[in-house]
């Protein structure tokens, strides 16, 4: 895979995942998770996929100043209805990194490391996104404001002629450097407080 250079630039997300060091497919049970790992997920880059990994991440470095967040014992849950927008790639990519699933999620091994029903869509908040850690109880709200970073001003102009059936090879190869740029953009606007929020929830 081929993937743009500045994707390595993100910094990871670790996560301590007991089920996986049980299993033995991490000695220590930690587990990295990259952006690129989010790109593979949905498949694509885009500001939406980028957020999602930042309020995840965001959200999981104020639950655990300084720690490993235990991936397996975190409840996240989306404002927005599943099938409503992008709600479905927010959860996705949340989900990926803390191992909380819907109904058809893991159902646990010997009554313990069950990942079902911890994720959750549809409900009220005020950020975009809450996860809470299941030991504490203790929650934080995070909200994705890509508005404050400018589209590059080609974008607009090639989006519809690179998105035609049968569109030019140039053409579209400049419409993904430049739909790219931007959410290169984003990510390295990462710790921009006008980006990213979070605050405990109330």
């Amino acid at each position: 895979m081929h993937a743009p250079a500045f994707f390595d630039a993100v910094p990871p997300i670790a996560m301590y995942d007991p089920l996986a060091e049980t299993l033995g497919a991490a000695s220590d049970g930690v587990i990295e998770y990259s952006y690129l790992d989010a790109v593979k997920l949905a498949g694509h880059s885009c500001p939406t996929v980028a957020g999602a990994y930042l309020m995840t991440r965001a959200a999981l470095a104020r639950l655990y100043p300084g720690g490993l967040p235990c991936r397996g014992e975190l409840l996240v849950e989306i404002r927005d209805p599943l099938e409503e927008g992008v709600a479905g790639v927010v959860g996705n990519v949340a989900g990926l990194v803390t191992g909380a699933a819907n109904e058809g999620g893991f159902k646990g091994l010997g009554n313990r490391y069950s990942r079902q029903g911890l994720l959750r869509f549809g409900v009220p908040m005020t950020g975009r996104m809450r996860i809470t850690r299941l030991d504490t109880n203790a929650s934080a709200e995070a909200d994705y404001h890509p508005e404050t970073v400018p589209r590059p001003a080609a974008l607009k102009d090639l989006m519809q002629p690179a998105l035609l059936p049968g569109a030019e090879a140039s053409i579209r190869k400049a419409f993904a450097g430049e739909w790219q740029a931007w959410v290169r953009a984003i990510l390295e606007r990462a710790g921009d407080p006008a980006l990213v929020t979070v605050v405990p929830a109330g």
